[in-house]
């Protein structure tokens, strides 16, 4: 009867079961390498009003596609770097903000 049930478990693919947060990106600045604060609602243990936590995480953007205030889905993944644990899966939502722009030396001399 044990027979059985593994050859049964063997037919299935057991997809790995990574976590997946959604949040928004508060950092670009690194190489392939983004900042995502993600908030949460709780209940306060002892006095019941509903408080916001925050967390950081450092994911992994391979294309340097995130921008500071997207809204993305993360994934968790196999430890990248010291830090790094989480790597990007998708963009939710762009960013309606236009992205900091650096002045050139000439144009502020021309002043």
């Amino acid at each position: 009867m044990g027979e059985n049930n593994i050859a049964a478990n063997e037919g299935q693919k057991r997809q790995p079961s990574h976590k997946i947060l959604i949040g928004t990106v508060v950092s670009n600045k690194m190489k392939k390498t983004i900042v995502v604060e993600v908030t949460r609602k709780k209940a306060h243990p002892l006095y019941a009003r509903v408080i916001s936590i925050r967390k950081k995480f450092y994911a992994h953007d391979e294309k340097n596609d995130a921008h500071v205030g997207d809204v993305v889905r993360i994934e968790e993944s196999r430890p990248l770097s010291r830090l790094k644990r989480w790597t990007l899966k998708e963009i939710v939502r762009k960013t309606a903000l236009v992205p900091e722009t650096t002045v050139d030396a000439e144009a502020g001399a021309a002043r």
